[in-house]
């Protein structure tokens, strides 16, 4: 049973680095099922009710697509929360719609740039990124 564990590990762990290595700056993530990528730039975050205000003009944002390849997650540097399970539709070439959310959205991600307006709960993300 140890064995058999450690095998799967192994695999596990070598299909992941994998996928995080098989994603260059060219890959697009409305074209790919999978997609993980570092954007750098400007990022925000302003949450009222606690006084929160985070800027950064030299910040990072770390994109991953996950499970059906309509969900994102984006983790950013500077102590600002993630945003993760943000679901998108594909319409048309390069083109993601935000989709099933109370949040107030404008999200333009493709291979080179990353741009982010996102409101929920009285608290806002922002970014200005690029790869």
């Amino acid at each position: 049973m140890k064995k058999t564990t450690r095998i799967f590990a192994f695999l596990l762990l070598s299909f992941s680095m994998i996928l995080l290595t098989s994603c260059n700056r060219d890959d697009d993530p409305a074209d790919n099922d999978f997609f993980a990528g570092t954007y750098n730039g400007s990022v925000g975050f302003v949450e009222p009710s606690s006084g929160t205000n985070i800027s950064s003009n030299d910040g990072k944002v770390f994109v991953t697509k996950i499970a059906s390849g309509t969900k994102y997650n984006f983790s950013f540097s500077n102590g600002i929360p993630d945003l993760n399970g943000v679901e998108f539709q594909k319409q048309g070439d390069n083109v993601l719609i935000n989709v099933n959310s109370s949040a107030t959205a404008i999200i333009k991600i493709d291979n080179n740039d990353l741009d982010i307006f996102y409101t929920t709960d009285g608290k806002t993300w922002t970014a200005n990124c690029t790869r």
